[in-house]
């Protein structure tokens, strides 16, 4: 895997921080991982409402 291949630091939108707020603290930093991890899955730098979203429905929360 080359260094252009892994996105080492994403950005978030203000809609999709707003969503991450509504997860519960507790399961909050489990949350993000997971959907910065479906974000370096689909090759995105940058994580948006509707990527939060997908994770949730995938996730069944």
């Amino acid at each position: 895997m080359s260094e252009s291949d892994f996105i080492e630091t994403l950005r978030w939108t203000s809609e999709a921080k707003a969503k991450l707020k509504n997860i519960p603290f507790f399961a909050r930093t489990q949350a993000k991982a997971r959907i910065e991890q479906l974000a370096r899955q689909a090759q995105q730098d940058v994580v948006t409402g509707d990527l939060v979203e997908q994770a949730r429905l995938e996730f069944g929360q």
